[in-house]
């Protein structure tokens, strides 16, 4: 089969490997019928992810078809079409158990494995581990394209920076930085009765986007920014500020705009440090989370995509064939200047 390879930092290769099988009884092997890439994936190319190592195929988000089942699979059959998600879990460890797989212990102490500690998905197949625990059947009246972006980027959107962030009806929130996990963040947040959603990011096209995707404000990045979103919120600042970035700079902005008693949602992969004024921040019973992605809001949200009720095919801005994926990386590693959200690469 052929699969993307990496090989060390900048180093990346479409090539021939062995087929994927299955190796354990609750194996499956599916065949990826619709990938796309993330944000982490870039990361590994720039070195940052050091457990990655040679050899590794990338990706950890597909939709396709089961064509083989470990003989202790009982949820799946051959010809299922499912959802792979960036997440695996046994379901019976101790994280498993509390509702928190991102650090399932039986598949590493990590739940992230896919294009990390095994082959993952930028693949004509993959073997998923787990697959009662791991796969979701996607409905009939849920497309490949709709369904791809419920394997990370609305769940990190929705779970890391909506439920964490603690949204309720009424409530004021700001997303610092509009890619695609913070408009994750956007369509989602309306699930709760957001009152005031304010996107704010530099790049006008993702603040385009993110009206359509149910702001109901919009701050452009400069000199006035904390003070111009303040000003929407009749000067107290917001009840959640999401940040969805992971610089130093938008997770001081994110803690600037939150008001007393308000929460910061840190959804954004932080590679440096970032020293926060807690000699201002404590005395205002500010609440600050963070995490990885559980996915465990995946089936609430296939049946909001499935009603109609989140359009997540709005996510996807560009697509390619896997004989065309170092251009889709191309395209995804400049995403501001080719105004681009998410790729959907398909066979």
């Amino acid at each position: 089969m052929k699969a993307l390879v990496y090989h060390g930092p900048g180093n990346k290769s479409w090539e021939d490997v062995p087929d994927a099988t299955v190796q354990e009884p609750t194996d499956v092997v599916v065949k990826v019928e619709t990938t796309t890439i993330c944000g982490t994936d870039l990361h590994i190319l720039q070195g940052d992810v050091a457990a990655v190592t040679d050899g590794r195929i990338l990706g950890h988000e597909a939709v396709g078809t089961v064509t083989a089942v470990g003989d202790a699979v009982r949820g799946f059959s051959v010809g299922d079409r499912v959802l792979v998600p960036a997440i695996t879990k046994c379901g019976r460890c101790e994280y498993c158990q509390r509702g928190m797989p991102s650090h399932c212990q039986t598949v590493g102490g990590i739940g992230w494995i896919f294009g990390h500690l095994i082959d993952g998905t930028q693949a004509e197949y993959v073997r998923v581990p787990y697959a009662d625990t791991s796969l979701y059947a996607v409905p009939s009246e849920v497309t490949d394209e709709q369904a791809i972006f419920l394997a990370d980027s609305l769940p990190t959107g929705y779970e890391v920076g909506v439920l964490a962030g603690n949204v309720r009806p009424g409530h004021t929130v700001a997303v610092v930085g509009a890619g695609a996990v913070g408009l994750s963040a956007v369509l989602t947040t309306g699930l709760w009765g957001a009152s005031k959603v304010i996107a704010i990011d530099s790049n006008k096209f993702r603040l385009e986007k993110a009206l359509e995707f149910g702001a109901t404000d919009v701050v452009e990045v400069g000199p006035g920014t904390v003070g111009d979103v303040v000003a929407l919120t009749d000067g107290l600042g917001v009840d959640v500020a999401i940040e969805a970035v992971g610089y130093p700079e938008t997770l001081l902005t994110a803690a600037s705009l939150v008001r007393p008693g308000g929460t910061i949602a840190n959804v954004g992969v932080h590679g440096t440090p970032v020293e926060l004024p807690m000699q201002d921040m404590w005395i205002s019973n500010v609440t600050l989370t963070m995490g990885l992605v559980d996915t465990v809001s995946i089936p609430t949200l296939l049946k909001m995509v499935a009603s109609g009720r989140i359009p997540a095919e709005k996510m996807g801005t560009h697509r390619f064939t896997f004989g065309q994926i170092d251009e889709a990386y191309s395209v995804f590693a400049d995403a501001a200047a080719n105004l681009a959200l998410k790729v959907v690469i398909t066979p």
